[in-house]
């Protein structure tokens, strides 16, 4: 009776698995039948962004229907890259749902698609645009043709009404070059008190004073007398006896300054294999990290080129592990605490110290 109960069970596995198997089979096949073009704007059109406009509409974009050889729910995908560009590392302006094919494209979309494009504000540069059909993801469809459309962006969507000061000089990294491309070192400024600057690093012997922008000499902060500060063309210069770490702070409003050795040598004999910002602000999961570079002047101080940052949060952590983190209460600059940084959506260049855990992140980049 046992083994009678054992065949037929087995005969009963057999079907189901063969019931499945035709179940499968039996599904529809969806192919690609028509892919969907734009159909407006025509081609060669110029959009010169306002950042006044950025909530209005910069351009309706409209295209032919994706054919599907079952009926189904088509999403479409307006994409934009590069002139030139084989859409690889396109980004997206809108996407529709259920077979709609037009989409409004605001300006501030518009405007930080090109940015992250490359673009630079105030300058006008081609970009390609095409449109994507997908059901639930799959089956894309890329149109074949292509517009071609001009855009110039301002400088972006986020209000940054500070003043950064960068260190020049023979006492410290990038020397007294002041080219825009040369690695020169900013000021932290404090979080809550704007007019508060700080930078605890390594200085050569030697001279140094500051400028506000980088390949301009126009605006100078320098050494007016023992313990006070002048903001002036041609301003003096801080001297720097020895090599060595030093703890380097000045106040604008009250014009002036402190410059001491920096004594904690436990601090300055801990390095890190590396420092990378993390957070939502990158993943929304907290899943990715974007790794800084490491000065070569002076171990602790390390930074990022212009990189794009969502709405959301985030911290500095080094070597890829929670262990040691860093983060702050106040936007774009700030340290010393344990805190999730705010941000708002922008391309930064980014700065930080891992001494005392001071960052400095200058947005529309």
């Amino acid at each position: 009776m046992k083994n009678i109960y054992k065949v037929l069970i087995a005969f009963i596995g057999v079907l189901a698995v063969s019931c499945n198997a035709d179940a499968v089979d039996e599904r529809p096949v969806v192919d690609g039948i028509t892919i969907p073009e734009i159909t407006s704007p025509a081609t060669g059109q110029t959009y010169v962004l306002d950042a006044d406009d950025a909530a209005n509409e910069a351009a309706k974009f409209t295209w032919s229907a994706a054919k599907y050889s079952s009926p189904v729910a088509i999403n479409y995908t307006l994409l934009i890259d590069k002139k030139g560009g084989d859409f690889s590392a396109a980004k997206k302006l809108e996407t529709t749902t259920n077979g709609t094919t037009e989409v409004s494209v605001l300006v501030r979309d518009l405007n930080q698609a090109a940015i992250d494009l490359g673009g630079k504000p105030e300058a006008a540069a081609m970009y390609d645009v095409k449109i994507a059909s997908n059901i639930s993801g799959a089956f894309q469809q890329l149109s074949k043709g292509v517009i071609t459309i001009s855009v110039t962006p301002y400088l972006g969507r986020v209000t940054y009404g500070f003043t950064d000061w960068y260190l020049i000089g023979a006492a410290v990294a990038g020397g007294w070059d002041n080219n825009v491309d040369t690695k020169h070192q900013p000021m932290f400024r404090d979080g809550k008190a704007s007019d508060k600057y700080k930078f605890v690093g390594y200085f050569k012997a030697g001279n140094f004073k500051l400028i506000s922008e980088k390949g301009s000499w126009a605006s100078q902060l320098g050494k007016a007398s023992e313990g006070s500060i002048e903001i002036k063309d041609n301003a003096g210069e801080f001297t720097i006896a020895a090599d060595g770490y030093y703890a380097f702070e000045f106040n604008t409003t009250s014009l002036k300054y402190t410059l001491k050795a920096y004594e904690d040598a436990a601090a300055i004999a801990k390095t890190y294999t590396s420092v990378a910002i993390i957070g939502s602000a990158i993943n929304p999961d907290w899943a990715t990290s974007i790794q800084l570079d490491q000065s070569a002047f002076d171990k602790h101080a390390w930074s990022l080129g212009a990189t794009n940052l969502e709405e959301g949060e985030a911290k500095f952590r080094a070597n890829n592990s929670w262990d040691v983190n860093w983060g702050g209460t106040t936007a774009f600059s700030g340290g010393g605490t344990g805190d999730n940084i705010p941000v708002a959506k922008s391309k930064y260049v980014i700065y930080f110290n891992d001494l005392d855990g001071s960052y400095l992140m200058i947005p529309n980049q």
